[in-house]
């Protein structure tokens, strides 16, 4: 996998179709990509590495993309390892080239490679430029980006974003698919903590003339960039992209699911249908979670289990909480037959997380659906769909 950036930079990553679980949790139906990018120069330059499962492909696209050339530079821009597994393969086969980092990089390669000794190595500090002959390099720090050491580097000739981690998506480069929901699930996922760290990083981007941007995961970006800032502003501000219900519940014997169709049935004899349900048992939890994040309001539906809330229903909460859900307007439904503490656990769950309202009406079910529980759905569907968040 060679494809041309710009005249001079190259993309000689990887895709991997073998993966199931990325970070051994998100669902991958599509693979993913782990880039690497090349940049011609005087001082020919390599940015990041790749996962070890695929070093002697990457350093075959190296050797096609070098024309027996050297290269000078090594950049690491993230030590997590399927960006750097493959430093040591890539300094043993040119033992001259320089590996460039900051001071928190070259402790973190000190720990994944304790029996690696770098003697050419090149430490640089924030806005510190490195000159590859015609091209100018410019290296930002992005502290929590999602992990301490991370930096990004501005190309100032082709005025490129090698942007780490961020902007990127999952899917292999080769697949044809939405980029937003698979870069809002990839984001949510796994940056979505970290607001105020992509904050920071954006302020010093617009600072910047960029044209490409180039992640280490998924598509090289070059048009409609605004778009890809204002998504990433959007989400690193905890702010819903469009109004909208998601639904997540858990139900045994189905009483609780009875009662979603039925709040669903109430919302659309409205001509309310921007809705989304998610059976937590059955989904997968990082969609249902970027989904949650993506509209305005959520729905929380549970029978009580043990004295607390059904497993997944708690999963997934907890999913919502370690991600700083916050900003939205969310409504619960609760069924306990002898012991009814959904609603009351629900709130401690997300007591911690800003600027949640949780509506007035709530509907609780006491084993099967009451006449009254209908009626309950229906001046909650009510409510959901006469308040904004």
């Amino acid at each position: 996998m060679i494809e041309k950036v710009t005249s001079t930079i190259l993309n000689i990553g990887v895709n991997d179709k073998k993966i199931d679980l990325f970070e051994g949790q998100y669902e991958v139906k599509n693979g993913i990509s782990y880039n690497s990018y090349l940049i011609e120069d005087d001082k020919i330059t390599i940015m990041d590495t790749v996962d070890k499962n695929f070093t002697d492909e990457w350093l075959s696209n190296i050797d096609e993309a070098l024309h027996n050339r050297m290269p000078s530079y090594l950049i690491v821009s993230h030590m997590e390892p399927d960006h750097s597994a493959s430093i040591l393969a890539l300094v043993k086969k040119y033992p001259n080239i320089i590996v460039v980092g900051n001071m928190k990089i070259f402790q973190m390669i000190g720990q994944f490679f304790p029996n690696l000794i770098l003697t050419n190595q090149l430490i640089v500090k924030e806005n510190d430029q490195l000159n590859l002959g015609r091209h100018i390099l410019k290296f930002i720090f992005a502290p929590m980006v999602h992990w301490p050491e991370v930096m990004v580097t501005y190309d100032e000739l082709d005025h490129v974003l090698f942007s780490a981690d961020a902007f990127g998506k999952f899917g292999t480069l080769d697949t044809n698919e939405n980029w937003v929901d698979e870069a809002r699930r990839y984001y949510i996922g796994i940056v979505g903590k970290y607001g105020l760290p992509v904050q920071s990083l954006l302020k010093k981007a617009m600072l910047l003339n960029i044209q490409t941007i180039c992640p280490l995961h998924g598509s090289v970006l070059k048009e409609n960039l605004n778009q890809y800032l204002g998504l990433y502003d959007k989400w690193s501000k905890y702010a819903p992209e469009e109004d909208g219900i998601v639904i997540c519940y858990s139900s045994v014997y189905g009483h609780t699911k009875e009662a979603v169709l039925a709040l669903v049935e109430a919302l659309k004899s409205e001509n309310y249908n921007n809705v989304k349900i998610y059976d937590l048992a059955r989904c997968d939890q990082a969609l249902a979670i970027s989904e949650a994040f993506r509209y305005t309001k959520l729905v929380l539906a549970s029978i009580t289990y043990n004295g607390d809330l059904f497993p997944y229903m708690n999963q997934f909460i907890s999913g919502l909480v370690e991600r700083d859900y916050q900003n939205r307007k969310v409504a619960i439904i609760e069924n306990g037959s002898w012991a009814p503490l959904v609603s009351k656990k629900i709130k401690e769950k997300l007591a911690n997380c800003k600027n949640l309202t949780f509506c007035e009406n709530e509907v609780k079910i006491k084993s099967a659906l009451s006449i009254t529980n209908y009626e309950e759905i229906k001046t909650l569907a009510a409510e959901l769909i006469n308040n904004t968040n």
